[in-house]
């Protein structure tokens, strides 16, 4: 057959050693989809940036061949860059209900629901796309409408999970379509790209209808406290049985924070959230109930600075105040990093005499070891390849292929850009493509690049002093100044000395350089940078940004 000598390229452009930013090209002749097109959220060192979204330079030089992104379900991870990327490339999406409704909420913000064409598929159905063929499969996970995707080309079919659980009894819809799995099992599957993110855990992940119980455990317990839970705004099936305890003891419940609203709506809208009638109220409602009948359903679980838990805990929330009584739980487990942040909130709402629970309020949205061996015995792939995870998930997830007797040389662990070209015959990673991160600061896309931030770092470990001189025209002396202005290096008013050595300096400098009959400007600025940052490092063991700026009378 002529159609298998040929090579499936799967290229992966984000998602791989870290979590989140996932994106993922499968390419084969004049055809590439794309699966998902998430963001990131910034380091640390990224110093006002708001979000990271994937370059992708490669889909741009290849624009003619982009038939359409496919995507597994509506987390940031996984949709979060669409608008920016949908900008440059304009091609059809195609998901499930719930996650086309909250791509629809963000394409409005951004101007870009006409433009954008969308289209809805339900789990079972295929779409075909240039040379591939693309099939939703049900999957559970810690949001409704969550699918894996089987996806057909000439040269074999590649099952890729989307993030997922096995859940049996989960709260919405129906379990995962195991059976599907297996049927593609017995027709042959040529790779399978599998969720990491828990191949570290043993076991089974707990089905989501547990917390549905330690809910209704915690509300008959503290049945005389205004009660306060923080969870993930896109885990609708929690806030579903948030509202059905709720309902049970009596209790009306406000939802708080912006991106909390959005999607109760949204979910609501399509049917994937049932509320009892006059059951929830506005905030601003609130003050006509007595605590014991009042549930709060508030974004902040991971201890973001303006999430809104953060805000009460802080006392800089404008509707709500955290008091002596208040019962909060954190229904989720603080994402790697969040950690200190996290415990930070817990510790200021202790301080307020709250009672906080965060045991056992959750359970996660990912496969665990038994899950993740499952799919493999159903799916017996030829190729494995672990997505969704840092380095040492997708090692932890290399280990467990091997023990279900995937050969070792057809595993493969690859890093963002790499270019996979496999057949039944063979796979081998053939090249690398550009991949990065894209920085997104205000309306800035891009703009923003390793060296700025190397300034912004600078400029906040050191701060920054401006050297102001005026020189004559031509002879180049010196007319006034200098003048000397410095921010968030030292408290100027209480180092006049310093200041006045400073000036000493650049007097001396500026003297050198006459001598020596240096007159381009630049060299001058140079000396004047050179000798003033000797000093201050001499004199204070710091290094300011120093920036003269000469004028000509």
């Amino acid at each position: 057959m002529k159609g298998n000598q040929k090579k499936l390229k799967i290229i992966p452009l984000g998602g791989l050693e870290q979590i989140g930013m996932n994106i993922t090209a499968f390419e084969y002749e004049d055809s590439i989809i794309v699966v998902d097109c998430g963001l990131s959220f910034p380091e640390d060192d990224m110093l006002g940036i708001d979000l990271v979204i994937p370059d992708v330079t490669y889909l741009k030089e290849n624009i003619s061949k982009v038939k359409g992104f496919f995507i597994t379900h509506g987390h940031e991870d996984h949709i979060g860059a669409l608008p920016y990327v949908l900008k440059e490339i304009n091609v059809p999406v195609y998901a499930t209900k719930l996650t086309v409704g909250i791509i629809e909420n963000k394409l409005t913000e951004h101007d870009l629901l006409r433009s954008t064409k969308r289209k809805i598929v339900k789990h079972g159905q295929s779409i075909n796309c240039g040379a591939f063929r693309v099939e939703f499969i049900k999957t559970n996970h810690s949001i409704a409408d969550a699918a894996a995707l089987a996806i057909y080309s000439p040269a074999g079919i590649v099952i890729h999970t989307g993030d997922f659980k096995v859940d049996y009894t989960p709260v919405f819809g129906d379990a995962i379509d195991l059976q599907r799995l297996g049927e593609l099992g017995k027709k042959g599957v040529l790779a399978l790209m599998c969720d990491s993110t828990n191949a570290e855990r043993k076991g089974f992940t707990a089905s989501e209808r547990t917390v549905g119980k330690t809910f209704d455990n915690i509300f008959a317990e503290h049945k005389s406290t205004r009660i306060i839970i923080a969870t993930f705004a896109s885990n609708v099936d929690r806030v579903q049985q948030i509202i059905n305890s709720a309902y049970k003891y009596g209790r009306k419940v406000v939802v708080e924070g912006r991106s909390m609203v959005n999607i109760i709506n949204t979910a609501s809208e399509l049917g994937y959230l049932d509320i009892p009638n006059r059951t929830l109220i506005d905030i601003e409602q609130m003050k006509n109930y007595p605590d014991e009948q009042m549930v709060l359903i508030t974004t902040g679980s991971q201890g973001e600075s303006m999430a809104a838990l953060s805000r009460m805990a802080a006392n800089l929330h404008r509707k709500v105040t955290i008091k002596p009584g208040d019962t909060v739980i954190f229904s989720s487990n603080p994402i790697p990093g969040n950690e200190k942040a996290v415990s930070k909130v817990i510790n200021e709402l202790y301080e307020k005499g709250a009672d906080v629970i965060f045991q056992d309020a959750h359970v996660s949205g990912h496969a665990c070891q038994e899950e993740i061996k499952l799919i493999y015995s159903l799916v017996r792939p030829k190729y494995a390849i672990p997505v969704h995870g840092e380095y040492r998930h997708l090692m932890a997830h290399k280990a467990l292929a091997e023990d279900m007797g995937i050969d070792k040389k057809n595993i493969f662990v690859l890093q963002s850009g790499d270019v996979l070209e496999l057949n039944e015959k063979s796979a081998s990673v053939t090249g690398h493509v550009p991949t990065g991160a894209v920085l997104v600061d205000g309306l800035g896309v891009g703009d923003v690049g390793t060296i700025v931030l190397r300034d912004r770092q600078r400029l906040a470990e050191d701060g920054i002093m401006i050297i102001v001189i005026a020189l004559e025209r031509r002879s180049n002396r010196l007319m006034a100044g200098p003048d000397i202005v410095s921010r968030g290096f030292v408290y100027v008013r209480e180092s006049e000395d310093l200041m006045d050595e400073c000036r000493h300096v650049v007097e001396h400098s500026l003297d050198a350089a006459m001598d020596k009959k240096i007159t381009d400007w630049s060299r001058l600025k140079n000396m004047v940078k050179d000798d003033l940052s000797d000093f201050l490092w001499k004199k204070t063991k710091r290094s300011p940004m120093l920036l003269p700026i000469i004028m000509e009378v």
